[in-house]
């Protein structure tokens, strides 16, 4: 087997940092080593076949991104990235793993998805994959393929409390999963917005004529997604669940997690790259020669863009710092704005819902870092190292130590990466919702399972060198 030597840099893990050699052997991370230590009397430089030199730069655990929709199908189109493509650009921009959603719509097999999700991946994907499962509609048997999947390595599913006649599951499905969830061990995962104070909300807009992109967000309000993300918990503590809200972006939801931890329950969220860096007021002042007042739509996405009036940019930065938020993924759902987004002109409900992220989620969380708003290990922990132990991967992803996947990223802090089409942009899509983004850090390196498959920002990998991953149950339950 090949063996790779990453030499001279300072190796950072959620627990700290310290100088070290990192030694992969085949696929496996076997040494953590003092720099420039010896193995057996014999000088590593020379008896290794691959010497990655990351002197003066920094070396951490490949990021994991936990929420992806590759090729997902939502309102009469699909996310433009596909496994493919998807995987490529997430692994140039130092992600190493994507856990993505089994679509699950009312009245399909829960298995024969599960199963059409694997021949959309198996072989396109660039790095490793899993997969969580979304529940749409709450059968007998539905609570049975949860046990199924499960022994398959599907051990997280996720439900919504919006998007009627689609995706939403009343109050009572919810229970029924959530009650599931308690007994096999399952991450309960929700979307938590009240869906029918939405439809009312984007009925009324409509028909007083607001009909841009900006009116997405003033649609769905703060308080539609508080009182869903108390409800979500509330059912969590009344059956024994544990709860995972995803794509929070309200600092009154951060609010009620924080709350619902404080009280020993087991109950996590996640937030996005937009909701730390991009308002509704951006939103709201976009206009360009080719899209007009529906320039908007780019950044059309759900849970929507929050007023950086009402702090909750600032909320969700202090959330990550203080553990009210326990890690950062992209729901990464793609839609190009010519033929599809487009969809939406004149009715911004029709609009497909998705920002394209997952090539940019750590370097603007590293971004974080350069700014004071979180530390190294942090940045680590809230990439790499939480996404692994809470969808139970973590000892083999998420940390750099012996015995671990060789899946490693060389981040050089002294190099620059400018975010925008025609400069950094390998997602399929006609435009970036991060155009005109400077990052002070730039991705150099990319090891994969000990294949390099980045190198100083040039993609040397392959549709197909990404494997699935049979995750175990949450590491983080008590």
């Amino acid at each position: 087997m090949a063996t790779t030597l990453i030499t001279g840099g300072t190796v950072v893990n959620a627990t700290g940092t310290g100088d070290a050699d990192v030694l992969i052997d085949g696929e496996t991370i076997v040494a953590v080593l003092a720099p420039g230590s010896t193995l057996l009397g014999h000088d590593l430089a020379r008896s290794v076949d691959t010497v990655v030199d990351a002197t003066g730069k920094y070396v951490i655990p490949g990021g994991i991104d936990a929420h992806t929709h590759m090729e997902m199908p939502f309102g009469g189109t699909f996310a433009s990235d596909t496994f493919e493509t998807g995987t490529r650009a997430a692994a140039i921009g130092g992600t190493t793993s994507i856990v993505d959603f089994v679509v699950q719509y009312p009245e399909q097999n829960i298995l024969e998805q599960y199963h059409a999700w694997h021949e959309k991946a198996a072989g396109n994907c660039a790095i490793d994959y899993g997969f969580h499962q979304i529940l749409s509609d709450v059968q007998d048997s539905s609570l049975t393929a949860m046990d199924e999947l499960i022994t398959e390595g599907v051990t997280s599913f996720k439900l919504f409390m919006a998007y009627k006649g689609v995706f939403l599951s009343d109050d009572g499905q919810i229970l029924r999963a959530f009650q599931k969830g308690a007994d096999n061990g399952a991450m309960m995962m929700m979307h938590a917005e009240n869906g029918a104070i939405i439809d009312v909300l984007v009925q009324q807009a409509l028909e007083a004529g607001k009909t841009t992109p900006y009116y997405h967000g003033i649609s769905r309000p703060w308080q539609a997604e508080e009182e869903a993300t108390h409800r979500a918990i509330m059912i969590a503590d009344l059956t024994g669940a544990p709860l995972y809200v995803v794509h929070v972006s309200a600092k009154q939801a951060v609010e009620q997690i924080a709350a619902a931890r404080d009280r020993g329950l087991n109950v996590f969220g996640e937030t996005c790259p937009q909701y730390l860096y991009l308002s509704l007021e951006d939103q709201l002042g976009a206009v360009s020669e080719e899209w007009g007042d529906f320039e908007g739509a780019k950044w059309v996405c759900s849970t929507p863009l929050r007023s950086k009036h009402e702090g909750h940019q600032h909320h969700m930065w202090q959330s990550l710092r203080t553990n009210d938020i326990q890690m950062v993924s992209t729901d990464h759902c793609p839609f190009c704005m010519k033929d599809q987004k487009d969809m939406g002109i004149g009715n911004f409900a029709k609009i497909p819902n998705g920002i394209g992220s997952v090539e940019h989620r750590m370097d603007l969380m590293y971004q974080g870092f350069v700014s004071g708003q979180i530390t190294l290990p942090r940045w680590v922990e809230l990439t790499s190292t939480t996404p692994a132990r809470m969808f139970g991967m973590y000892g083999k992803k998420g940390v750099i130590q012996p015995g671990a996947d060789g899946d490693v990223v060389v981040y050089d802090p002294n190099g620059h990466t400018s975010i925008g089409v025609g400069k950094t942009h390998h997602m399929n899509m006609d435009y970036s919702a991060w155009e005109g983004f400077e990052i002070d850090g730039h991705v150099d390196t990319v090891v994969s399972r000990g294949k390099v498959v980045v190198d100083g920002g040039s993609y040397l990998g392959s549709k197909g060198d990404g494997r699935y991953i049979k995750r175990g149950l949450s590491q983080y339950l008590v």
